[in-house]
């Protein structure tokens, strides 16, 4: 009887905790106001010099109600360089992710970003892709 007991009473104290977790998951979810809204996420540079310029600046505004962080931005390898705006966006106001990929590699290439914030709707995905003419000799 005591096993009983004590099956159910550990039974109970798990799916009472389950349910407390999910819905305070949800309340962090939908106090979360903010939003990160990019002009675009793709970018193509279509044919580009050897050792040329393969930079290109993600431009996205802050459309939710509080102040937007970005926290992190992660590139898929070395060869792609993230750099972005580090202070709080204001609601309303604009930033940038600033890509840049190393031309000094020949051949096509197609690279994401992953940006993380404090927005609703993070990660985001950003992509560059191009071709990346050989070196003349």
């Amino acid at each position: 009887m005591k096993k009983i007991i004590l099956f159910l009473s550990i039974t109970i104290m798990a799916i009472t905790s389950g349910f407390s977790q999910s819905t305070s998951s949800k309340e962090q979810n939908n106090k979360k106001s903010t939003e990160i809204t990019f002009i675009k996420t793709t970018h193509d540079f279509g044919t580009i010099k050897f050792a040329g310029n393969g930079t290109y600046k993600f431009v996205f505004k802050n459309t939710g109600k509080e102040a937007l962080i970005i926290e992190r931005v992660k590139s898929t390898c070395g060869c792609t360089i993230p750099n972005w705006t580090r202070e709080p966006i204001k609601k309303g106001e604009k930033g940038n992710i600033e890509v840049k990929y190393n031309t000094n590699i020949a051949g096509n290439f197609s690279k994401t970003v992953t940006v993380y914030s404090s927005a609703k709707n993070s990660p985001v995905k950003l992509t560059i892709k191009g071709l990346v003419q050989r070196r003349e000799k």
